[in-house]
Parts: structure tokens; C-alpha cells; sequence
């Protein structure tokens, strides 16, 4: 067995919630292992992808009394005023650490720099992504569980 046949193992391994594959030929011996978390995180990630539907009439219903509470204060604070966070990689946005936890921030909630907002996963890695400002959370941009590019608007955040 070549190199490169060794590398397109590794990456079907990785692709699936395979946990470990052992080839043996004549003189050769190979074992490919995933690490337990790896596994866990592939297989707890579905989980998250099934929300969508049930997570989005929750996530507008507030957000409709929350916008109408807050209208006169947005239109007296200019879009130019508030500052974005933005996706610092490729990846599926998620509001939640998982689908029984509660979500990082909420419409209103007071964001400072450290502060975990929403994870990213990419590449079967789950990424916090943490607030670099301080304010209080305006807007959710993106719909849990949905694709983010590089550099998309995620929150609408109100300086402090």
C-alpha cells in the first residue's frame, strides 16, 4: 500500500463516524483511530441539524415583540451605531452547545469581550466563537444550525 492510499484512508475515515479501521495485507499492517471525541462530536452533530424547523418559530416569536419594544430606540440608533460580529471561519452556526442547552446570548442579553456567543463547527470541529465588544446583543443575523462564510454578519451588538 502506496502513501497516497493511506491518505484517502485517513480521509474516509475522517469524513465518517468510523472509529477505527485495520487493513491487513501480506507483510502490511495498518490501524487508522479516530479520536473518541471526534466520533462523539460526529455523532452528536445531526442532532443540531434536525432543529431547524422547531428552533425557528420560537427564534422569530421573540424577536417580533422584542423589534417592536425596541423600534423607536433602533430607528434612533442608526445601523451606522451598532457594531457587527462577524464569522471568523467557514462553518455551521449554532446558537446552542446542544440541542437541550439553552443559547448562548438571547435579544437584549449583555455581551463583553470573552464572552462565548454562538460555536462554529468546522471540519467535525465545534468553535466558540466569543465576543470581541462590549454591548448587548440587538439582532441575531443567522438562523441556528444554518451554513456561515468567512467574514458573515452573525450578531448586531449595541456599544456599551
Amino acid at each position: 500500500m502506496d502513501f497516497k492510499q493511506i491518505q484517502e484512508l485517513i480521509k474516509i475515515v475522517n469524513k465518517s463516524n468510523i472509529g477505527e479501521l485495520s487493513i491487513e495485507e501480506k507483510d502490511f499492517k495498518i490501524t487508522i483511530k479516530q479520536k473518541e471525541e471526534a466520533v462523539q462530536n460526529f455523532v452528536s452533530a445531526p442532532q443540531p441539524m434536525y432543529a431547524p424547523q422547531p428552533m425557528a418559530a420560537p427564534q422569530a416569536a421573540p424577536a417580533a415583540p422584542q423589534a417592536g419594544g425596541e423600534a423607536p430606540k433602533a430607528a434612533a440608533a442608526p445601523a451606522g451605531n451598532l457594531i457587527t460580529i462577524k464569522s471568523p471561519m467557514i462553518g455551521t452556526f449554532y446558537r446552542k452547545a446542544s440541542p437541550d442547552k439553552p443559547s448562548f446570548v438571547e435579544i437584549g442579553d449583555d455581551v463583553a469581550p470573552g464572552k462565548v456567543v454562538c460555536i462554529i463547527e468546522a471540519m467535525k470541529l465545534f468553535n466558540e466563537i466569543e465576543s470581541e465588544v462590549s454591548g448587548r446583543i440587538v439582532k441575531v443575523l443567522v438562523d441556528d444550525a444554518s451554513p456561515v462564510e468567512y467574514d458573515q454578519p452573525l450578531f448586531l451588538v449595541e456599544p456599551a
